[in-house]
């Protein structure tokens, strides 16, 4: 047996160590071998397309190894929908998908209902943190407290409104009818630049 070990956190400020040994030493004990580790750095679980992930899973589909493990399921998503994917994708293509913190391997019935159960508690869990937020931002939009990414070390210049619309190939020149002034004279400013 030959497994692709994933590991995942959420920001730069954590580490995928903790989860690397674990893995690492369920497979010693259990007599896997290591294909490869796929890391995951600074990257969410919401997000179903990640470097590492597709890297991960454009090697299972070659066949280069028949196991996944993962420390918890949460590390290969949050939204029940995608995690049920893939694990239909594992399925077809007849590769086990273990958790090993939560004791969980889907080469039985038994840790199928498992998985099914444990990703809506992941996407309950993201749903949760979401509402969390949007209350946050609502607290500090009613108390007058300015909403949104602070300034900090790396913000040297005032960002524009319509950043992503120009860096993702929109015409400055060919705005939508519904621009603001304000907005307008930024993009003018753009254009100037």
């Amino acid at each position: 047996m030959i497994a692709g070990l994933y590991l995942r956190v959420s920001t730069t400020d954590q580490t995928t160590l903790n989860q690397e040994l674990e893995l690492k030493k369920y497979c010693e004990r259990e007599g896997i071998g290591i294909f490869n580790i796929y890391k995951d750095e600074g990257v969410s679980g919401s997000k179903t397309s990640r470097p590492e992930l597709d890297k991960m899973l454009q090697d299972m589909r070659q066949k280069l190894f028949d196991t996944i493990v993962v420390w918890k399921f949460d590390r290969l998503g949050r939204s029940t929908q995608h995690l049920l994917q893939v694990l239909e994708e594992l399925k077809n293509r007849k590769v086990r998908l273990i958790a090993t913190s939560q004791n969980i391997d889907t080469s039985n019935p038994m840790g199928v209902f498992f998985f099914t159960i444990l990703a809506g508690f992941a996407e309950m869990e993201r749903e949760l943190i979401r509402e969390r937020i949007k209350l946050g931002l609502e607290r500090r939009r009613k108390e007058g407290k300015a909403v949104g990414r602070q300034l900090g070390a790396k913000d040297k210049a005032r960002r524009k409104r319509l950043g992503y619309f120009v860096r993702y190939g929109g015409d400055k020149n060919k705005l939508p009818p519904t621009i603001s002034k304000q907005t307008t004279k930024e993009i003018t400013d753009i254009n100037k630049e």
